[in-house]
């Protein structure tokens, strides 16, 4: 897996924020069972900035936790039987590495440390927690729909426990 990882916040994190995206990353892909080697392009920024991505992108003129830009179309939600298409196959995968493309997170370093702060836990869970999200939808997963939400959210659980990131509420570091 390849984690195109970047920094543009100023904010100084107590824990290794590529060590750790890269691990949700794996974990996610591990728990959507992705059968190929994949790539995601994660960027850290300001609450300026992704509020201006947010309005560019979305239309929606506020700041905001998470983006996810995906760049493939699934059947389902983790369903990758699409990319076994030849037709498909050309624009899905990287040429040159052979990576499936998954598309883009950009998280907001603000916002991991006020939600961390709101929900009682560390910045380093809430941090794993966004990008196992974004993770999920660059894979086809939404939460539009209560069923949608439910299993979106049973598949957070599930790659939190993977990378042992629990919900602390004792010490929210």
């Amino acid at each position: 897996m390849t984690l195109n990882f970047e920094n543009e916040s100023d904010r100084q994190f107590g824990f290794d924020p590529e060590k750790i995206a890269s691990a949700v990353c794996r974990a996610a892909l591990e728990a959507v069972r992705c059968p190929y080697e994949a790539e995601v392009s994660l960027l850290i920024t300001d609450g300026e900035q992704i509020r201006e991505m947010n309005r560019t992108y979305r239309g929606i003129d506020r700041e905001t936790d998470v983006l996810s830009f995906p760049l493939q179309e699934y059947d389902a939600p983790g369903s990758f039987e699409r990319f076994e298409d030849p037709e498909i196959q050309s624009d899905a995968f990287d040429p040159d590495s052979g990576e499936l493309l998954l598309g883009d997170i950009v998280i907001c370093a603000d916002r991991v440390a006020s939600q961390a702060r709101e929900y009682g836990h560390s910045e380093k869970r809430e941090f794993a927690f966004l990008v196992a999200h974004s993770m999920l939808h660059l894979t086809g997963y939404d939460h539009m729909e209560a069923e949608e939400r439910e299993v979106m959210e049973d598949m957070q659980r599930k790659i939190m426990d993977m990378v042992q990131i629990p919900r602390d509420f004792q010490n929210p570091v």
